[in-house]
């Protein structure tokens, strides 16, 4: 007997239909971690759930997810109540899930949100700190896997916006126990280069997948980079600590490469617009000028210089004619001031300044004679001197003395006989 063949489709459709009839299946309660969680554009949930042995695949359908109290992220644990069906395209089984909500955070999520404040604390995240990106770079740095659709994807879209820009690879494990360390050692030897900036990053995964990029050492060697780095891992949904302490976070390693460089057209623009106004400016220059020099070329001085000498005649002759103004005025004051004093009255009779001066010294000497000490010898005065000093005192006698008298007239040389100090 000849074996009846079935299609695929068939056969998963049979399998779903055992799956959809058993009781157990149509309703369902499982707990488990969120990994590799993707939020479509229609507002469907796709996801893995897990724990520590398995994994299992799940949908969140838009009208489901509509009543979700809390945002799900990679790395929760939840509890969910849903049913588990095969998707025939596939011909995989999935549980579709109807309700979901928290039951705790899961180790890798608990690390990372630690790690998180940790670092936010310590000002790792700080804007101050975030350099500008160069917006025309020369040369840029890529640390990823060598192979894999993160460094295509980067490698194409660099060529085909800034083919002019020159690319080096720095190689790196992305993903194990060992990428933290080779991501670091990649970043710093990138930073031994002469780039304008470094791209570092990889394609999306699951948050395991993505853990070397929440490593400290890796947040570390970011923030001592010299280097501007923009940060490019996972899917835009997902969120690492390299994205925090990068200069700048791009959504995927594409949206990274079109972070990192313009558009050639872009540039050619701008090269464009610097080439109008530059001509505008020089145009404009050139007419100003010329609308200059024909303001000087119809310049009636420059028609006539004749002009600006005659013009240089009047003034001077205008300067000679203050000057002699100004010096007739001189000459009448200092006449003014001669015929002033000429007819002062003590210069008509200097006579009296004489007499005035003859009283005066009169007068002084009057007040000298009144002064002088010798004149009251001519009172019957006499003044009695020792050793030419003059004797005022008995007491500074000694009989046999030798004595001088001065009188009115003449002087008297005596010997003491005797010394009386009574008065």
């Amino acid at each position: 007997m000849e074996p009846k063949y079935i299609t695929i489709s068939q056969i998963n459709n049979y399998i779903k239909l055992m799956f959809d009839k058993n009781i157990y299946l149509k309703k369902i309660w499982l707990k488990g971690e969120i990994s590799n969680l993707k939020i479509h554009s229609t507002g469907h949930i796709y996801l893995t759930l897990k724990d520590d042995y398995s994994r299992l695949s799940a949908i969140m359908f838009k009208s489901s997810a509509a009543h979700l109290l809390f945002k799900p992220e990679d790395g929760m644990n939840v509890l969910v109540e849903g049913r588990i069906s095969v998707y025939p395209v596939g011909g995989s089984y999935q549980i579709y899930i109807d309700k979901m909500e928290q039951d705790g955070l899961g180790n890798l999520y608990l690390k990372y949100e630690e790690l998180k404040k940790k670092l936010q604390s310590e000002g790792y995240f700080d804007q101050a700190h975030k350099r500008p990106i160069p917006k025309y770079p020369e040369k840029i740095g890529i640390v990823t896997a060598p192979t894999g659709a993160a460094i295509k994807d980067i490698l194409s879209t660099i060529k085909r916006r800034y083919p002019i820009c020159e690319t080096i690879l720095f190689p790196a494990l992305v993903q194990g126990a060992s990428a933290a360390p080779s991501i670091v050692k990649q970043i710093e030897m990138a930073n031994n280069y002469d780039i304008d900036v470094l791209i570092i990053g990889r394609g999306g995964g699951s948050i395991e997948d993505l853990w070397a990029f929440n490593e400290e050492i890796v947040a570390k060697a970011i923030y001592n980079s010299k280097v501007p780095i923009i940060s490019a891992v996972g899917h835009e949904v997902d969120f690492t600590i390299s994205d925090y302490v990068a200069d700048l976070r791009a959504p995927t390693p594409t949206g990274a490469a079109e972070m990192a460089v313009p558009t050639i057209l872009e540039v050619k623009n701008i090269l464009k617009t610097y080439e109008i106004k530059t001509s505008n400016a020089m145009i404009n220059k050139l007419d100003n000028l010329r609308h200059r020099l024909k303001i000087n070329k119809d310049n009636y001085i420059l028609k006539n210089p004749t002009v600006l000498y005659d013009i240089k005649l009047q003034k001077l002759d205008g300067i000679i004619e203050n000057l002699h103004n100004s010096y007739q005025k001189l000459i009448e004051k200092k006449e003014f001031l001669l015929k002033k004093y000429q007819e002062h009255y003590i210069i008509l009779n200097p006579n009296i300044i004489i007499l005035n001066k003859q009283n005066s010294l009169k007068y002084i000497i009057q007040t000298l004679k009144l002064l002088n000490p010798l004149n009251i010898l001519d009172n019957g005065y006499s003044l009695v001197k020792k050793d030419g000093k003059i004797i005022k005192d008995a007491s500074d006698v000694k009989v046999k003395d030798e004595l001088e008298i001065l009188l009115s007239k003449g002087s008297l040389n005596v010997i003491v006989k005797e010394s009386k100090n009574e008065r």
